[in-house]
């Protein structure tokens, strides 16, 4: 071989040298770009896969909180109401004495509609009797005396004033007077 042709060939080879290492620098950074992006999106992905559940989360949470709003919005009427129907339970007990049947009827007929109109509304009466067993998350106790029977003993004598739950919600406590 002639200086010329190995001359040429080590050109030739430096050339080579240098066309390469860029290249290969350069899918070495485009690689690490690629990986870079890669992460970077997931990154974004699952921020916003958090905010997405979080974001369905409050919509689940003020959906919940309107409906009990809307079950409960009344509660303050209808626990106004209450004394109302208590003295209309009292004045009904007192007419009941008299002999008037057309006062009884129409006391009787106006206690029904009020009765029935709140019970639309979601009010019910908790049912409580004398000799049930006293429950302090149930019942709130007035008072205690001497039981009139051993069988009464830690139970409800009396019922002073009925209790009432709007919903599942108790609104009112039974006052129950129980034996000792």
């Amino acid at each position: 071989m002639s200086k010329k042709n190995k001359n040429t060939e080590d050109v030739k080879d430096q050339v080579e040298e240098v066309l390469d290492s860029p290249v290969e620098e350069t899918q070495t950074e485009e690689v690490d770009a690629e990986t870079q992006l890669k992460k970077e999106l997931e990154k974004e992905k699952d921020k916003f896969l958090r905010l997405f559940a979080e974001f369905e989360n409050y919509k689940k949470r003020t959906s919940k909180e309107r409906i009990e709003l809307f079950k409960t919005a009344s509660q303050d009427v209808i626990q106004s109401m209450l004394p109302v129907l208590d003295d209309f339970d009292r004045a009904l007990k007192e007419i009941e004495k008299s002999e008037d049947k057309d006062l009884i009827k129409g006391v009787e007929l106006i206690h029904n509609k009020l009765k029935e109109t709140l019970k639309s509304k979601g009010l019910s009466q908790v049912e409580v009797t004398a000799g049930d067993a006293f429950n302090a998350d149930d019942h709130e106790a007035i008072t205690q005396i001497p039981a009139p029977s051993d069988d009464l003993k830690g139970k409800i004598v009396d019922v002073i004033e009925k209790g009432y739950k709007l919903g599942d919600k108790v609104i009112r406590f039974p006052k129950v007077v129980t034996g000792q």
